[in-house]
C-alpha cells in the first residue's frame, strides 16, 4: 500500500524555524520524485519545492528560495523541508506529494502527482 505520511508541523513565532517529514512507503525515492505543497485558509494549493533523486534536482517557489531546504535519505524512504526565518505568510497546511519518474510533468502542477499525504499544519505568529 502506497502512503505519505506528513510530520513536523507546529505552532512557531516569526522567525523561527520548523522541520517537516515526509515518509514514504509503497515505493522507494529511486522511482518517485516529492514535492511539498501548501495551502492556506481560501487559497489555492501551491507548489513549495520539489527532490527527485533519479535526475538530482531540486526547486522552490520563489517565496522561500534562501529559507526552505528539501533533502531526502533515501535509506529512510524520508523526504525532509527544513523551514527557517519563517513569516506569517507562511501559515498553512503542508502537504508532500509524490510524482512517478516515468511519466514526469510540471512540478507546479497538481495534476503532476500520484499521491499525497493528509498534511500537517504550520502556523506561524507574528
Amino acid at each position: 500500500e502506497v502512503q505519505l505520511v506528513e510530520s513536523g508541523g507546529g505552532l512557531v513565532q516569526a522567525g523561527g524555524s520548523l522541520r517537516l517529514s515526509c515518509v514514504a512507503s509503497g515505493f522507494t525515492l529511486d522511482d518517485y520524485a516529492i514535492a511539498w505543497f501548501r495551502q492556506a485558509p481560501g487559497k489555492e494549493r501551491e507548489a513549495v519545492s520539489y527532490i527527485s533523486e533519479s535526475d538530482q534536482s531540486e526547486y522552490y517557489t520563489d517565496s522561500v528560495k534562501g529559507r526552505f531546504t528539501i533533502s531526502s535519505d533515501t535509506a529512510k524512504n524520508t523526504v525532509y523541508l527544513q523551514m527557517n526565518t519563517l513569516k506569517p505568510g507562511d501559515t498553512a497546511v503542508y502537504y508532500c506529494a509524490a510524482e512517478s519518474q516515468s511519466v514526469p510533468g510540471d512540478w507546479t502542477e497538481l495534476s503532476t502527482y500520484e499521491y499525497w499525504g493528509r498534511g500537517t499544519q504550520v502556523t506561524v505568529s507574528s
